[in-house]
């Protein structure tokens, strides 16, 4: 549903779908993933018409391409977005089978069930791409959603809600079990962080400054996936060659990415080698050196000095940070001092200096003689996801199907009592 109505309407339509949504693995909800596919191929056209007023609109505002790149759809988007309804279609009844069951006393049995996490608010700023996600991965499990993307997706918000709230009603789904916020004042995003009485979660994803805000500003329990402030360590045992391979891939592949790249940490003997290796690989990107290095390392154009700032910042673009360490050690203390607890990966083939990096770095996913854009639920084998969190609490990692879910414990029993003498 798209609305613009009050924060009253809206949380109660929340609500009353909550109420009447059938329980995860109900087979609506497979219905309603293939709806979704259908309906989008039907009306991309529109969606894209949509899509390119609001490219229009930040492009005379003076937007940053690296928003520009975040908010533009395309004809490939399509075939992306339907092959993850698909997808999600297929994994709905492994994550909504059901969980373990125990034995206890006097004969009673406790089995794990399936349950919506209730109603889910999602705050995101610039990716179109988002709404489609969040409209599929919560409700297919059963969770009610209301999306608010950022003003400069308005127009394609609209489009998407649309064919949204289409595909709920052929699928038999509540209709405000998806809602898409039409409504861009900000004063509506901090009504709704008040009312944990009716929402559930709360999963913000962009920029730092907006998780921060989120998570400062609201009592409704967090997943939050943090910046992506990656650092990838080169160590002296490393294979070179491997390591600018793994370096160009963690960085070029999709530079807006929160999985990417940020800043290489090179061990000082090997240093300005992986920089002139980098250089002479790749003519695509920028490299911004630790100014020890910059003397060292033969003059490019493409070359700048690292300044203090540079340190937990993300470049968002073909920029690429590499500064020189004294070993492990250093690298470490840099990652703890500056990383986002994302994503941060190792090149070493010292089995000893990488077994050190896995115990002394606290990440939501740490990568070994790999690409940082491993770091991701398809490519991981866990299938689609909704965002990659960083918290330690509920989840951590990809945000996948089965981390939209809670449990209810079922315990039957054939007039089993607990009686005073009762196990504690």
């Amino acid at each position: 549903m798209v609305t613009e109505q009050t924060i009253d309407d809206i949380l109660a339509g929340a609500a009353s779908a909550r109420d009447d949504a059938p329980p995860p693995g109900d087979e609506r909800y497979a219905a309603y993933c293939g709806e979704l596919a259908a309906r989008l191929t039907k009306h991309w056209d529109a969606v894209l018409a949509a899509n390119a007023t609001d490219v229009a609109r930040a492009r005379e505002r003076g937007l940053p391409d690296s928003l520009l790149d975040r908010l533009g759809l395309a004809e490939a988007h399509l075939g992306t977005l339907t092959a993850l309804a698909e997808r999600t279609r297929v994994l709905l009844p492994e994550a909504t089978a059901a969980g373990e069951t125990r034995t206890g006393a006097g004969g009673i049995t406790a089995r794990k069930v399936a349950k919506a996490l209730g109603v889910l608010l999602m705050i995101y700023e610039a990716r179109p791409t988002v709404t489609v996600e969040g409209a599929l991965l919560p409700v297919a499990v059963g969770n009610v959603a209301i999306l608010r993307g950022g003003n400069e997706i308005a127009a394609t918000n609209r489009a998407l809600g649309a064919v949204i709230t289409e595909s709920l009603a052929a699928a038999g789904l509540p209709e405000g079990m998806a809602t898409v916020l039409a409504d861009t004042d900000r004063k509506l995003v901090r009504q709704l962080l008040a009312r944990y009485d009716v929402i559930d979660a709360l999963i913000p994803r962009g920029s730092p400054s907006l998780i921060d805000y989120c998570r400062t500003s609201s009592a409704i329990p967090v997943i939050a996936s943090g910046g992506g402030v990656n650092h990838l360590y080169v160590d002296r045992s490393a294979d070179l060659a491997l390591a600018v391979e793994i370096a160009l891939d963690s960085k070029l592949t999709e530079p807006t990415a929160c999985n990417t790249v940020e800043m290489l940490l090179a061990h000082q003997d090997i240093a300005v080698e992986l920089a002139e290796s980098l250089l002479g690989r790749a003519e695509d990107f920028a490299l911004r050196l630790d100014p020890a290095l910059v003397d060292r390392v033969a003059a490019s154009p493409r070359c700048q000095p690292l300044e203090a700032h540079d340190d937990g910042r993300e470049f968002l673009d073909r920029t690429l940070g590499l500064r020189a360490v004294a070993g492990p050690a250093e690298a470490v203390a840099h990652i703890r001092r500056h990383g986002s607890r994302h994503t941060e990966g190792v090149v070493a083939t010292d089995r000893a200096v990488a077994d050190r990096f896995l115990r002394d770095v606290d990440a939501a996913a740490l990568v070994v003689n790999g690409s940082m854009r491993l770091h991701d639920g398809p490519t991981m084998g866990l299938g689609p996801e909704l965002s990659i969190s960083t918290g330690r609490l509920h989840v951590r990692g990809p945000v996948g199907l089965s981390a939209l879910l809670t449990h209810s414990w079922a315990i039957e029993g054939r007039g089993a009592i607990r009686g005073s003498g009762g196990e504690r």
